[in-house]
């Protein structure tokens, strides 16, 4: 016997038959949920509101607070881990901008902000702000090697020197000079 193919899943609009599937559905759930504990020695806390707003509830542990007070702790300390990623990684953006204080001061002023805020003259001032750290990156880019177009273009810092297919070409460091 195979099964009846794939099942369009949509609301059911008798109220006497939706209500039947939530019960099988809901036990089908709990059974699954006390399947997973048992076999693979799982913690499993699961809640359910039917639509009328009556709860169901269970847990593999005689206490269902204690599972969601652990998820808790949980969550809370990924957010803590995923904030110091963040920050760390922030941290090392602004020290790869240089010694430009105007740039800097921007990568600055990007960490600081929430842009849906802004009104029209500061997303102005920021557009400008942006365009200029992108000119000096630009700059910097071209001041230090080639700029490379494809996978034919190796730069080779060490002896200042370019390869782009068989062709060598020299690559100076504008800026020292």
């Amino acid at each position: 016997m195979g099964r009846r193919g794939k099942v369009e899943l949509r609301r059911i609009e008798d109220r006497t038959s939706r209500q039947i599937r939530f019960s099988k559905r809901r036990s089908g759930l709990f059974k699954k949920a006390y399947e997973l504990a048992v076999l693979c020695d799982a913690e499993v806390a699961l809640v359910v509101f039917s639509p009328a707003g009556k709860l169901y509830e269970f847990s593999s542990i005689s206490s269902l607070e204690s599972t969601m007070e652990r998820s808790k702790k949980y969550v809370d300390s990924e957010k803590t881990v995923d904030k110091l990623d963040v920050n760390a990684q922030s941290h090392e953006e602004i020290a790869c901008l240089g010694d430009d204080p105007k740039l800097l001061e921007i990568g600055k002023r990007l960490q600081e902000r929430k842009f849906s805020k802004l009104n029209a003259d500061e997303l102005e001032a920021l557009e400008k702000d942006l365009s200029y750290a992108l000119n000096r990156t630009s700059k910097r880019k071209a001041a230090v090697g080639v700029r490379i177009q494809g996978n034919g273009v190796h730069v080779d810092a060490g002896n200042k020197g370019a390869s782009i297919g068989n062709e060598i070409v020299e690559v100076r460091d504008h800026e020292g000079a």
